[in-house]
């Protein structure tokens, strides 16, 4: 059995679908009419028997397993070393699906299904007993839902009939996979299959919210969704968890949504974000930090905005990467984590980085770069 991944493409303008088994054998390559079809059935056939696979959505790529069956998630959390008491998001193809595992959907939730749905936004709701796996809600009475915006995903669930289970397709703590490759560089040798559908589109993972008793929405976590998108939807008070701003949430404390409890998002090398008014006086900081980096022997890194570049031209630096432009942060959020693994891909241990402002999807960006981070800030002195 060959054990490296070969891809042979013909034809000009199709998608090349793979899926590979344990031990890396292809195992479906298609490229008919229909190039996706029978690689989406051998894929659904996995997760019915209770196999784990990989596939695309518009955020990152998931890792799914049938939400029904234990054994399949649990193989799941052994695959990410992901913690046991974090819960994963469940994925459906159809609304009709919730009737199967939720008590109740208020009117808010369902406001914000109709204007989101498909798309990245996950719903915490009160969840029916003994119609999930008990590892999928960590032991909470309530599950988080999403309907994924991507062809390659709805259809596989559909075909799957089952809700899927899918956390991010990576080693846990580390950037989430925009491209099959990150995941196969992450996973492989540890999973059934991988479905390749490309590049995904926004990058970071979705919004995960939930209506309280009060009728506010509490978001758990930013994401692809922003909080003036919600709020013009929901009509309703907005509000965050602390634990998207503070630390990660304590040992003891079992938290409501992924993201918010462990270190995520993390490169191999130390990063650190750099925080200020002033952006020269943020540069003439990094510049500083960088210069002692070098003097250590660090391979260093930078991640800055488009408007900045221009003032770390006289810096020395093994690996400069812009997010994109300050006034297009949906930039910033689909480069991400590519830049991130890129800088592990280039051995690079010491990083720094701009921020950005908390507004839109900058909320979103600033979690993720925050997580990353550790939560290690460098704050210039006004």
């Amino acid at each position: 059995m060959d054990d490296k991944l070969n891809v042979n493409e013909t034809g000009n303008d199709k998608m090349t679908t793979v899926c590979w088994d344990m031990k890396s054998e292809i195992i479906a390559e298609h490229t008919d009419n229909d190039p996706l079809q029978l690689a989406l059935e051998e894929a659904a056939a996995l997760l019915q028997r209770g196999d784990i696979v990989a596939f695309p959505t518009e955020t990152v790529y998931g890792l799914g397993a049938n939400a029904r069956m234990t054994e399949a998630v649990e193989a799941v959390f052994r695959a990410k070393g992901r913690p046991s008491d974090n819960p994963l998001i469940v994925h459906i193809a159809d609304v009709k699906q919730l009737d199967e595992m939720v008590v109740s959907v208020d009117n808010t939730s369902r406001r914000l299904m109709e204007a989101f749905w498909p798309g990245p936004l996950t719903l915490v709701l009160p969840v029916k007993p003994d119609v999930l796996s008990p590892r999928v809600t960590a032991g909470l009475d309530t599950v988080a839902i999403r309907m994924p915006d991507h062809p390659i995903a709805l259809r596989l669930i559909a075909r799957a009939n089952c809700p899927v289970a899918a956390p991010s397709a990576n080693r846990s703590g580390r950037p989430s996979p925009t491209l099959a490759s990150h995941v196969l560089e992450d996973l492989e040798g540890h999973i059934a299959g991988i479905v390749d559908g490309g590049a995904t589109g926004v990058g970071v993972e979705s919004t995960v919210v939930q209506v309280q008793p009060n009728g506010s929405v509490l978001v758990l976590r930013p994401g692809g969704i922003t909080l003036e998108q919600l709020r013009n939807v929901a009509g309703v008070d907005i509000v965050t968890d602390p634990g998207i701003t503070a630390a990660p949430h304590g040992e003891n404390q079992a938290p409501r949504s992924p993201g918010m409890k462990y270190t995520h998002y993390a490169p191999k090398g130390k990063l650190t974000l750099v925080q200020g008014d002033s952006p020269s006086g943020v540069a003439d900081l990094i510049t500083s930090h960088l210069k002692e980096a070098t003097s250590r022997g660090e391979k260093t890194g930078l991640l800055v905005f488009d408007e900045h570049v221009n003032l770390y031209c006289g810096s020395v630096v093994s690996s400069l990467q812009s997010m994109g432009s300050l006034s297009h942060l949906e930039t910033a959020a689909h480069r991400l984590y590519a830049i991130l693994r890129q800088m592990d891909d280039e051995d690079v241990t010491f990083i720094l980085s701009e921020t950005c402002p908390e507004e839109g999807l900058g909320a979103a960006v600033m979690n993720r770069l925050q997580k990353a981070a550790g939560m290690a800030v460098i704050q210039l002195n006004s």
